[in-house]
């Protein structure tokens, strides 16, 4: 089996509540359906965290170097589910060194960002982001309950050490700038890594998640930044799941039109490690349970 990364999905709740977010729309479900054993459970907390290790291991068996800090929420509210989990990898016979981990940002601060590094060894700050030019409409899609400025945090991230990868959720807030007016505000923040991803609703559900999604579309009369990227992009690789990395001016740029890996292929985007202690490989489906 051919694995781009593992995915640890932590059981914090989110500080947030992004007008767009897929995991809202099935929060309680996905509560009842992956219990929290890692940390719930404790009476059984010593063979829960050996099975998670456990799988850990396998997807580092199968060739998977790289594991993301991510969730259904927002990974910084639980710092003590980052802290098991760096004790967990450390102690694999083949631990993970290239670690991610996906945030809104708004818990980022110089303790975080310390013990980000030096316990957890995360190398790349993934910074969902919605509004590059203006912070208070990307805290209002976002749902902070107060906005950031976004320039800063970017350069306290890079100062500390971190790769910044800008993870773009592309919306109406986007329509009125060129794709190369997008590309030079990235570069600008000192973003070494960029993914443009694609919007996702659920063609069955008319969630106010679904609803907004539809009705802040990214469209432009011309060149759409992703287009721009793969006319005039230099190709690097092709990833195992499909998507072709591209650089431009200087930075990795991936496209991501598949953010829940709904397409069927010969590889994993993703393995997905839930609460549970199981592994997954759709974000949408416990019917995808691997072990």
């Amino acid at each position: 089996m051919k694995v781009q990364s593992l995915s640890l999905c932590s059981p914090a709740g989110c500080n947030c509540a992004c007008k767009f977010c897929v995991s809202e729309m099935h929060r309680d479900e996905t509560r009842r359906t992956y219990p929290n054993l890692i940390q719930g459970d404790l009476a059984e907390r010593g063979m829960h965290e050996k099975e998670y290790a456990r799988r850990m291991a396998f997807a580092r068996d199968n060739g998977c170097n790289s594991a993301i800090i991510t969730g259904d929420g927002e990974p910084l509210v639980d710092m003590r589910f980052l802290d098991q989990i760096a004790k967990l990898n450390w102690s694999l016979q083949s631990p993970f060194r290239w670690i991610e981990i996906q945030t809104n940002g708004c818990l980022l601060d110089d303790d975080r960002l310390s013990f980000l590094r030096g316990t957890v060894g995360v190398s790349t700050i993934s910074l969902s982001v919605v509004d590059i030019f203006n912070d208070d409409n990307n805290a209002e899609a976002m749902g902070m309950k107060k906005p950031y400025h976004l320039a800063t945090l970017c350069n306290k991230i890079v100062e500390y050490g971190f790769n910044l990868r800008i993870s773009l959720n592309l919306t109406s807030y986007m329509n009125q700038w060129t794709a190369e007016e997008i590309l030079e505000r990235i570069k600008d923040l000192e973003a070494s890594q960029l993914t443009l991803r694609q919007m996702y609703s659920s063609p069955a559900d008319n969630t106010p998640q679904d609803n907004w999604i539809k009705n802040h579309e990214y469209k432009r009369k011309n060149r759409l930044v992703h287009n721009y990227v793969k006319d005039l992009g230099r190709p690097l690789e092709r990833l195992p799941f499909g998507a072709v990395r591209y650089s431009i001016n200087g930075m990795s740029t991936v496209i991501d039109e598949d953010c829940m890996n709904t397409e069927v292929t010969d590889a994993a985007k993703y393995l997905i490690l839930r609460p549970n202690c199981k592994l997954y490989t759709r974000w949408d489906d416990e019917g995808s349970l691997l072990f």
